[in-house]
C-alpha cells in the first residue's frame, strides 16, 4: 500500500501547492487551457466570495511518501443551495488526482467525513463554492479545447467518482454549430418573424455605451426569469452595474441581445468571446503585465473567435410565445453580417432536467460537443437513489 500525507491547505505555501498542482497531471496534454491563478483564488478569498458569507470551505492536498503533490480537493457547504424540504447535501470541487483509486478515496474520505461533521447527508462532485457556470461537473465526453472555466479532466476522473460511490445526477451537454442560419428549424424562423411584425415587441442588441441601461434590463429579466431557480435569489440593481462594470472590457454588443415588449425588457440572450482561447497564452498568470497581454491577444489579435452562450432566458408570462426565436432571429441577422468576427458558437450547461432547452438546441441547429456530469452519493447507502428531477415535472420526469 501506498504512503499517503494528507495536508489541510493553510498559509501561503500550501495554497500555492494546491494551485500548482494540477501542472503535473496536464504537462503532456496539449488540450489543457491552465485556468488563470486569479479565477481559482477568488472562489476561495471570502473578502471576495459572497457564498462565504453564509458558507464554508475547506481544502486538502495530498503528498506521497516522495513529498511530491499527487492530488488535491476542496468541500463546501452552502445553505443558499438548499432546497426547502430536501435534505442537505455539501459539495467536493477542485478535484485533481493521480490515476490512483487509493489516493482518490483519500481525499474524497476527507471531504466526507467533514461534509458529515457539519451536518450534511451527501454530496455532489464535482462542483464549485459558487455560481453554477464555472467549475462544475466532470468531463465525459469531448476531450476537446475546454472553453473558459470550464472543467476539464482526464477520462479516468469519473471511474474515480464512480469507484468512490457517487452516481450520474444529471449530464450537462455544451451544444455547438457554426455562424450562419443553416441548420436553425423553419417553424423556429416562423415564429420569430411573427413576433417582428408585431409592433409592440422589439430585438436588438446592447448599446455598450449606456452601461446603466443595460444594467437595468439585464436585472428586470434576471430576477424574474432566474432569480428564484435553484434559490439564486434576486440580484440588486447596485450588484448588476457592478458585474456590468467589471465584465465591460471582454463584453461585445454584438453578443448581446435583448427582447422588449411595450418597452420593458422580456428577455436576454447573452453570450461572450471565449477567454481561453486568449488565456492560453498565460500560462495561469494575471498580474499586470499577465492583463495587458491577455488584453492584446483578446483586443488587438482577436484570438477569441468563438462565442459562448453564457445566459439565455425570457420571463414566465412571456415563455412559449416565440420571444426566444425572436432575439435569435435576430443574433442571425447581425451574425451573418460582414465584419463578424466569431465564427463558432457554443452553449454551456444545458442540463439534462430542462428538456425545453435541448429541444431548443435542437431546433438553432446545434449538435453536442461536450458532456460532463454532476455526480452525488449520499452517506447513508440504503437510501434511495433519484436522478435530478426535470423542470415542472417532478419525479414523475424520472420514470
Amino acid at each position: 500500500m501506498n504512503q499517503y500525507t494528507l495536508k489541510e491547505v493553510s498559509g501561503k505555501m500550501l495554497e500555492r501547492a494546491f494551485l500548482r498542482m494540477p501542472l503535473s497531471i496536464y504537462k503532456d496534454d496539449k488540450v489543457w487551457v491552465q485556468p488563470l491563478d486569479s479565477d481559482i483564488e477568488e472562489v476561495f478569498d471570502p473578502k471576495r466570495n459572497k457564498r462565504f458569507r453564509k458558507g464554508e470551505v475547506i481544502r486538502w492536498i495530498l503528498e506521497n511518501d516522495k513529498g511530491e503533490v499527487v492530488g488535491r480537493v476542496a468541500a463546501f457547504v452552502d445553505p443558499v443551495t438548499f432546497k426547502k424540504g430536501e435534505p442537505p447535501v455539501g459539495g467536493v470541487g477542485f478535484f485533481e488526482c493521480i490515476n490512483s483509486q487509493e489516493a482518490a478515496n483519500m481525499l474524497l474520505d476527507a471531504a466526507k467525513h467533514w461534509l458529515q461533521a457539519k451536518g450534511m447527508e451527501g454530496m455532489d462532485g464535482p462542483v464549485n463554492f459558487g455560481d453554477r457556470d464555472r467549475w462544475w461537473g466532470c468531463l465525459k465526453d469531448g476531450f476537446i479545447e475546454p472553453t473558459y472555466c470550464m472543467n476539464y479532466n482526464p477520462p479516468y476522473y469519473n471511474d474515480l467518482f464512480e469507484g468512490y460511490g457517487f452516481q450520474n445526477y444529471f449530464n450537462q451537454y455544451t451544444y455547438t454549430r457554426p455562424i450562419s442560419t443553416e441548420g436553425i428549424a423553419d417553424a423556429l424562423l416562423e415564429r420569430g418573424m411573427r413576433l417582428e411584425a408585431n409592433s409592440s415587441y422589439k430585438f436588438k442588441n446592447a448599446d455598450l455605451s449606456n452601461l446603466d441601461k443595460l444594467a437595468q434590463d439585464f436585472n428586470i429579466v434576471f430576477n424574474k426569469a432566474w432569480g428564484k431557480f435553484v434559490g439564486a435569489g434576486d440580484m440588486t440593481l447596485a450588484n448588476t452595474k457592478l458585474l456590468i462594470k467589471a465584465m465591460k472590457p471582454i463584453l461585445d454588443e454584438k453578443l448581446l441581445y435583448f427582447a422588449f415588449h411595450e418597452g420593458e425588457p422580456i428577455g436576454f440572450f447573452l453570450m461572450i468571446p471565449d477567454l481561453n482561447q486568449a488565456a492560453r497564452q498565460l500560462n495561469g498568470r494575471f498580474d499586470w503585465w499577465g492583463k495587458l497581454k491577455f488584453m492584446y491577444y483578446l483586443k488587438v489579435r482577436k484570438l477569441a473567435r468563438r462565442a459562448v452562450g453564457i445566459i439565455f432566458g425570457v420571463v414566465p408570462e412571456f415563455q412559449g410565445k416565440g420571444v426566444d426565436a425572436g432575439m435569435i432571429r435576430e443574433f442571425a441577422r447581425v451574425a451573418t453580417s460582414k465584419g463578424f468576427k466569431y465564427n463558432d458558437l457554443e452553449f454551456n450547461w444545458v442540463g439534462d432536467f430542462n428538456p425545453v432547452m435541448m429541444r431548443l438546441m435542437t431546433q438553432i441547429g446545434c449538435t453536442v460537443r461536450k458532456r460532463h456530469i454532476t455526480y452525488r452519493m449520499w452517506f447513508d447507502p440504503s437510501k434511495p437513489f433519484e436522478r435530478c428531477p426535470k423542470f415542472g415535472r417532478g419525479k414523475k420526469a424520472q420514470e
